[in-house]
């Protein structure tokens, strides 16, 4: 669902959208998978399938629940409890409440420690409420144009609609399209649309698309499966769903007495929201250099771009920087103690590219070189040191 919003533009670093799928959400399998029997669906092919989730069709309004589960096999990070942080999106268990009515109407509700975040969206005003700080963000969107995309919108967690779309951008000649028997996710009948690399410098073995079987423009369920792996190493998911038009009231929002509120307009919006896909972002963030492509892709942060990943994650853009001056700065990850508890997982390597350390799991490996750059792909180490050649 492209309308669906996006917390959080440190999305960007994350360019090619096998990493996007590996390391925004690397996990075990939880609640969301129930043993049931395949439902008998009229027979469709892989590229009725695809063509169906990929192409322009509409979403209709819908309720729902959202379970995403992630776990990088390292050390807890800085914020990773926290499911406005994007840390939080490498390790846990976090739910966020859906209500869908268009892309204008939409609403997210994501619990957080002692409170909760709610970014709704009603027409061209949107607001971004933090509970835990008091503070809100009134931002006043752009006027849309006749036949253009509406803005993306903040987000966190991934939503199965977010993650599909995100691996989609991969699909070409690099991939392989099948399916899988059918599956009941969140009480729909659905069919199930594989991806897998062909490469085997990747380290993604496949990734399944639940597709509700009534509606298939409606992603249910993403699982990605590191190779050779029988269970998930990440799913997100329904585990409840009712295609029912929300009550408007959900959609209704004014600050409560006392709370601290900013308005950002669109002229401050630039750069903060885009429409195009992540994949198209590769200049999203000056910093960012990506060499290869697909599932092979490998991103290139320069160390200042993991600290603000790291220490400016919890909000989108502008609102989000307006939302912190606003609850006065809370709620800071430090990008330093990020990158330390990533350092302490690795280990020491060199080559003719030159030296650093290595941090490498079943789905990513990612390379700090002793000159700063970062290196990330959801690829193996090999990989990794060839694009650290062209970086040093």
């Amino acid at each position: 669902m492209a309308a669906v919003p996006k917390f959080s533009r440190r999305s960007r670093w994350a360019v090619p959208a096998g990493i996007v799928a590996a390391v925004a959400a690397v996990g075990i399998a939880s609640a969301i998978t129930v043993a049931q029997a395949s439902p008998a669906l009229p027979p469709r092919t892989p590229a009725q399938l695809l063509t169906a989730v990929a192409g322009p069709g509409s979403v209709p309004p819908l309720t729902g629940t959202v379970v995403e589960t992630a776990s990088l096999g390292i050390p807890q990070l800085p914020g990773s409890q926290d499911p406005t942080q994007i840390t939080s999106l490498l390790a846990g268990s976090h739910t966020l409440k859906v209500w869908y009515d268009g892309p204008r109407r939409v609403r997210l509700a994501a619990p957080v420690t002692m409170g909760e975040t709610d970014f709704i969206r009603n027409g061209t005003t949107a607001w971004l409420w933090q509970s835990n700080s008091v503070s809100a963000t009134k931002i006043l969107l752009p006027k849309h144009e006749r036949g253009a995309r509406e803005p993306v919108m903040p987000r966190t967690p991934l939503t199965p609609q977010q993650a599909a779309r995100q691996v989609l951008a991969a699909v070409g000649p690099s991939t392989r399209v099948t399916t899988e028997a059918n599956v009941t996710v969140a009480g729909q009948a659905a069919y199930q649309l594989v991806l897998a690399p062909k490469s085997s410098s990747s380290l993604i073995g496949r990734i399944t698309i639940a597709l509700d079987a009534q509606h298939l423009t409606v992603p249910l369920r993403v699982q990605v499966f590191a190779k050779h792996a029988a269970a998930p190493a990440f799913q997100v998911g329904y585990t409840s769903i009712s295609f029912v038009t929300p009550a408007a009231s959900n959609f209704d929002f004014t600050p409560p007495a006392g709370a601290k509120v900013h308005t950002v307009g669109p002229e401050l919006m630039a750069g903060g929201y885009g429409s195009m896909p992540i994949s198209e972002r590769q200049d999203a963030h000056p910093g960012v250099r990506i060499i290869g492509k697909d599932w092979t892709s490998v991103a290139v942060l320069p160390a200042a771009a993991l600290s603000e990943v790291a220490g400016r994650g919890n909000v989108a853009g502008v609102a989000g920087q307006a939302a912190r001056s606003a609850s006065g700065g809370g709620g800071e990850v430090s990008g330093s103690a990020v990158l330390g508890a990533l350092l302490g997982s690795a280990h020491s390597v060199h080559g003719a590219w030159g030296s650093g350390r290595l941090l490498r799991t079943s789905l990513v490996s990612m390379l700090i070189t002793s000159n700063g750059h970062v290196l990330i792909g959801a690829v193996t180490p090999s990989v990794l040191y060839a694009a650290a050649t062209q970086v040093r």
